[in-house]
């Protein structure tokens, strides 16, 4: 089982950073670095059974709790079944802006993710919890490393 987590404490209320969640994939986006990554895309926004993903990443959207939390099931790439959530929960400086994933892989999966996938995931979710950050005023932390940049810079040449 891979888990994966990131967040951000964001000085300000859950209601105040609900349309960050609220806006995923809409000409209104907020959270996801576009820009820098493949676009997120959604068949039907946010509503359950809403289907899309970014780059060669499939999922569909599996809930939806407006201004509080989303979650998506994986359905690409093969050998790889979970899911990962973004949600909004209290935090008594503020607010926590928080990404969660769960995969089972199978096969040569494993080996996918901790050399190519991982390594630009952590790389995507801390841009996107940057320019999440951003809107209420925080610096970006995000530097990406000599590997990301390696792997970025392939996937551009191969593409």
């Amino acid at each position: 089982m891979i888990r994966n987590s990131h967040e951000r404490i964001l000085p300000c209320s859950t209601e105040q950073a609900a349309y960050l969640l609220d806006n995923l994939a809409s000409p209104r986006e907020a959270l996801w670095p576009v820009g820098r990554w493949p676009r997120m895309r959604l068949s039907a926004g946010l509503n359950p059974g809403s289907y899309g993903g970014h780059g060669p990443i499939g999922y569909f959207v599996e809930s939806y709790n407006p201004g509080r939390e989303v979650q998506f099931r994986f359905t690409a790439p093969t050998g790889f079944s979970g899911y990962h959530r973004l949600e909004l929960l209290e935090h008594p400086e503020g607010c926590i802006l928080k990404h969660d994933m769960q995969v089972h892989t199978n096969g040569l999966a494993w080996l996918k993710w901790q050399l190519v996938l991982r390594p630009l995931h952590d790389a995507l979710l801390e841009d996107a919890l940057d320019r999440g950050g951003a809107h209420f005023g925080l610096a970006p932390r995000n530097r990406y490393s000599p590997y990301v940049r390696l792997l970025r810079w392939l996937l551009r040449w191969l593409s």
